[in-house]
């Protein structure tokens, strides 16, 4: 069920992965995701980013693209944690991630740092103080 449910976001990262894959880039299974890099996504994360902010990762649904292969291992486990939350919200994942920033930036926060998903995320980000 959990596939059925983040489905449309997987849908629009297969789009992309297929052309990472026709313009020279990397896509591999992996953990029960598929994991792109390389070809063209450099160039679409960067128009995706704007002006303001470098996207160097994303997961949409089960799928998870990145600008190259050393920023896909550094970003992997934030990425996995954005799938657990597709998996969680479904096709309600962009208006709840949307409306996390707009709530942050109306609270005269940050939209990025301070979006309950990106917070959850960059617990992934730490070391683990168990020392595994």
């Amino acid at each position: 069920m959990r596939w059925l449910w983040a489905g449309p976001g997987s849908l629009a990262g297969l789009v992309l992965l297929a052309l990472a894959r026709l313009t020279g880039g990397i896509v591999r299974r992996r953990e029960g995701t598929l994991e792109g890099h390389g070809g063209a996504l450099g160039r679409i994360l960067s128009w995706w980013g704007g002006r303001s902010r470098t996207i160097e990762a994303i997961a949409l649904g089960h799928v998870i693209l990145a600008r190259d292969a050393q920023t896909l291992d550094r970003w992997r486990a934030h990425e996995r944690v954005h799938v657990r939350q597709w998996e969680r919200w479904g096709p309600l994942f962009v208006p709840a991630y949307v409306f996390g920033s707009l709530w942050a930036w109306i609270r005269g926060r940050d939209p990025y740092h301070m979006n309950r998903f990106e917070r959850e995320a960059r617990g992934a980000d730490r070391p683990s103080d168990s020392g595994a």
